[in-house]
């Protein structure tokens, strides 16, 4: 398969992984097919969810290593859901045992030693807008922090203090703190989004307080209306959204079937949906 990695031999571009949750086995199957149509990178983006495998990408883990991973973790294990904790923190879940999770994966890696110019956004809610966490901006902090910064999705994860900015998650940016040129070389960015489908469920009634239920509905709900929002035509040309059905971005009780489908769907839309959106750019050199 070939290299993400650029080489004399393949088109640059700079992926934006944006939003997704639990879903990213998607993003890895964006990834293959990024790889079979020839397209590497320097830099990467990552932003929520996709920060996840924008960060294990950029540590120099193979494609293979991440599904392996996504297929075998358990995403329950994230929960941790207390309502003391949410009044307390603002939110279901201190985040500790993600931020824990993927700082063992990347091995404590810090900005400095990605092995791509990875770039994680997050959300200052204290009205600093983004906040861009790259090897530039904040070369010793570990990876791992900025990654759980940007996975601070209101009321399910807890707020995260740095400096005099509140951290919230990088998915609530507009387009614009998304769609800029973060090669400095006018490199084309390609904004992969994950769309889901409303899905209806029945209104929770076994629970003695169902507040935990009712909050993890308004989550839902504020996520999947978050995926749908509108793609501004000025960015239409260099964004991707890929439509993963009623597999929301909360699922932690995801299945393995559910993964690989996930997988598939990033697979496909992207292997098609690339050569239409970057025709000119992909085949300039052939034309010649």
């Amino acid at each position: 398969m070939v290299s993400l990695y650029t080489d004399l031999t393949t088109k640059e571009i700079v992926p934006i992984f944006s939003g997704g949750g639990t879903r990213l086995p998607c993003y890895i199957g964006i990834l293959s097919a990024l790889a079979e149509l020839n397209l590497g990178f320097k830099h990467v983006v990552g932003v929520s969810g996709g920060s996840i495998v924008a960060a294990l990408l950029a540590s120099g883990k193979t494609m293979k290593e991440m599904k392996m991973l996504a297929l075998e973790t358990d995403f329950k294990q994230f929960r941790g859901f207390s309502l003391l904790n949410l009044l307390r923190t603002g939110g279901l879940s201190s985040g500790d045992i993600f931020e824990q999770w993927i700082d063992n994966q990347l091995e404590g890696q810090t900005f400095s030693d990605m092995k791509l110019d990875l770039h994680v956004l997050a959300t200052d809610i204290n009205g600093g807008g983004p906040v861009v966490f790259n090897r530039k901006n904040t070369p010793d902090l570990k990876v791992s922090v900025a990654v759980r910064y940007s996975m601070s999705i209101p009321l399910l994860f807890s707020f995260k203090t740095f400096e005099n900015h509140v951290m919230a998650d990088g998915v609530i940016l507009a387009e614009d703190a998304l769609h800029q040129d973060w090669s400095n070389h006018g490199v084309p960015v390609i904004c992969f989004r994950l769309k889901s489908e409303s899905e209806h469920r029945p209104v929770p009634k076994r629970r003695f307080l169902p507040l935990v239920s009712y909050v993890l509905m308004l989550i839902q709900t504020f996520m999947n209306a978050m995926s749908r929002e509108y793609v501004h035509a000025q960015y239409w040309h260099n964004t991707i959204v890929i439509n993963t059905g009623n597999i929301s971005s909360v699922k932690f009780d995801m299945t393995s079937e559910e993964k690989e489908r996930l997988y598939e769907i990033g697979y496909i839309t992207a292997f098609s949906v690339i050569p239409i959106k970057l025709k000119n750019y992909i085949f300039e050199t052939a034309v010649r």
